[in-house]
Order: structure tokens, then sequence, then C-alpha cells
């Protein structure tokens, strides 16, 4: 089989990614200008459909990937429009990474879509195809922060700039956590092409659990402190501050009303 077989409309964005690129760039538009009434309420859409955003486009650069190492299947599920909704599992994909941030300020990675590996030949390409969600959440934060490490912030807006910081705080920790060699996560699925058969099988039953063992540990205060440290480090090697992270979970938090800290900080 090859890419002949696939329809020109298996390659149309979306109306739904488009309506959720819409809700972004108005919302952003807002926490810019500080057109919103209540700038929590701004900062808070925003952030949420960038995430969204952040979400399609780590499946469909799992997808895209795929295509090109063999299987052209991906397009007729769906996977190469960018819409959420054709996942295959749009809850674990969408509704519950949104519910982690809101709870906790942490971009944990969710369901996918579904690759069919014996499409695809070469342990190389397979390790490709796991890597490349990560990537995108990497090449995300890379741009999240380009002001800071640019030290491009001068006219900025202060919200704004917080809004920003906190995304790209998202963004850094999905990277870290869908890079861990767990089964069910990225990380796994770059190292099993190079495991022995035998470990793969042995393994293999664990992987639906991999996801909950992650969210279970980040619980453990000790486990959790380590992880954020290390995410703190990266965001200050790229020029955002933890006041800058703080304030904008703070915003983003707008029903709990905001920090005094994050009012007067400019």
């Amino acid at each position: 089989m090859t890419t002949t077989a696939i329809r020109p409309g298996d390659r149309r964005i979306s109306p739904v990614f488009v309506g959720i690129l819409a809700v972004t760039a108005v919302t952003g538009w807002a926490a810019w200008t500080g057109f919103a009434e209540q700038p929590g309420v701004a900062v808070f859409l925003f952030v949420t459909s960038a995430w969204i955003v952040s979400l399609c486009l780590h499946e469909y650069a799992h997808a895209r990937t795929a295509l090109h190492g063999g299987d052209v299947s991906v397009a007729a599920k769906g996977y190469l429009t960018l819409n959420p909704l054709a996942y295959t599992h749009a809850l674990l994909s969408v509704v519950l990474p949104v519910l982690f941030v809101i709870m906790g300020g942490i971009g944990l990675p969710g369901g996918a879509v579904f690759v069919d590996r014996g499409r695809i030949r070469g342990r190389g390409r397979h390790s490709l195809v796991s890597a490349a969600g990560p990537l995108t959440n990497v090449l995300f934060a890379v741009v999240c922060t380009a002001p800071f490490w640019l030290d491009a912030l001068d006219g900025v807006p202060r919200d704004f700039r917080f809004a920003l910081a906190f995304l790209a705080l998202l963004q850094v920790t999905a990277a870290l956590l869908n890079l861990l060699p767990v089964p069910g996560l990225d990380g796994y699925g770059v190292l099993e092409p190079w495991l022995p058969y035998r470990l793969r099988r042995q393994v293999e039953p664990f992987a639906p659990f991999g996801l909950l063992l992650v969210f279970a540990l980040l619980w453990v205060p000790s486990v959790n402190g380590a992880f954020f440290g290390l995410v703190d480090a990266v965001l200050r090697g790229l020029g955002i501050s933890d006041l800058d992270t703080y304030c904008g979970y703070d915003l983003y938090r707008f029903w709990r009303g905001g920090s005094e800290v994050c009012t007067v900080t400019g």
C-alpha cells in the first residue's frame, strides 16, 4: 500500500482545530491588550486553548512520522486533520490533560493516536515515531520562551508574559514526562524497538497503567519536589523565573483570587 491511497480529505485541517486556533488568537489578544474585564479569564482561555493546540500538534507529529514510516492507515483514521475528536480516546487525549493543568498546573501527557506498527519497518523509524511527539513539545516550549531568552520582553504586557511562562512550564513538563522510559509513554516507545523480544512481552501488560503510575508518583512530595526542581532549572535556563511561572499559574486560576505579589510585579 502506498500514499496514493490517501484521499485529499484525509489531510484537510479540521474545522474543530481551526476553531481552537481562533479561540487561542482571540483570547491571546485579550490577554495582551487587557481587553477582558477579568484578565484571569482571558489567560485561562488562552493557555487552555493553546495547550489543546499543542496536544493536537503532538499527536499530529506521531501520525505524520508514522505516515512517512509506512503506516498510511493514520490518514484514514483522521489523525492528519489535527482534529482532537479523531484520536483513539478523546477523554484521555484532551479532557484529562486539561484537568491535570487545572488541578495541578502540570502538562501531563494524554492518550494518543493508534499507529499500526506492523506497517513500519526498521527500529529507527519506530523510535522516531515515538520521539516525534515530545520533540513537538520541546519546539513549542522554545517558541513560548523565545521572548525571555532573546531578552525581548520590552513592550510585552505583564499578564501575557505570565501566561507565556505558564504555558512554557506545561510544555516542559509534558516533554520531560513523555520522555520517561515508562511503559505507555513515548520515552519507553523510543527504547522499546531495541529491547529483547522477551522483555517487551513481559512489560507489555503494564503499558496501560504507565500514565497512572507517573501521576501517582507525582503526589509523593520528594518525587514532586525533585521533578519540579528539574523543570524550574530548565525554565531558568530559558530565561523564565520562578516568579513568572508562579504568577502565570496564579493568574490562570482566576477563581481563587490573585496574589498580591503578582499584582505588583511589573
